[in-house]
């Protein structure tokens, strides 16, 4: 019987030690536009290596492109406040159908209210899908330990430029 009751008040530790580290995290939604621009004297994002076959490839497969886009609160880059940067590289890795595996941080800045907090993101971004989602593998500062995941849903994507507005709502668990 006394290995029993040990064996419960075990138990009864372990779950009350999970509960109290499971309550401690916070849950934080942000929600923000990211705004890819190619065009124009001052692009955002730029092609930085390509495969023998990609111009031939109607998907681009093979680009790697290096950015730096500005996360703003609205869609309107002239009127909104900008609240961050996505920097990092995205690779157009599908033959058959437009898929980018993205790399990237969300830098955020002062006034967004997590000044030098950042957010990783890696994971597929597949261009047909309405709402894509991708895994959130880390953070710093204010996000140091995050995991969770982004949905990306574009608002407007001009086909001439290849200037793109996403709207991004990243869902995280953080201490």
């Amino acid at each position: 019987m006394a290995p029993v009751s040990f064996l419960l008040t075990a138990f009864a530790v372990v779950l009350a030690l999970f509960a109290a580290s499971a309550s401690a995290e916070k849950e934080t939604h942000l929600r923000f536009y990211f705004h890819d621009v190619m065009s124009g004297p001052s692009p955002t994002v730029v092609r930085v290596a390509e495969a023998s076959t990609t111009n031939a490839s109607a998907t681009s497969f093979g680009a790697v492109y290096a950015m730096d886009d500005p996360l703003t609160e609205g869609p309107d880059l002239n009127t909104s406040r900008l609240v961050g940067r996505a920097q990092g590289v995205y690779v157009c890795d599908g033959r058959d159908s437009l898929s980018l595996l993205m790399a990237m941080n969300f830098v955020f800045l002062d006034g967004s209210g997590y000044n030098g907090s950042s957010v990783a993101v890696v994971g597929p971004n597949i261009a047909g899908v309405p709402v894509r989602e991708m895994p959130v593998v880390g953070g710093t500062g204010a996000f140091r330990f995050a995991r969770g995941y982004c949905q990306a849903q574009t608002y407007s994507y001009d086909v001439k430029t290849g200037d793109a507005i996403v709207e991004y709502n990243v869902y995280l668990r953080h201490p």
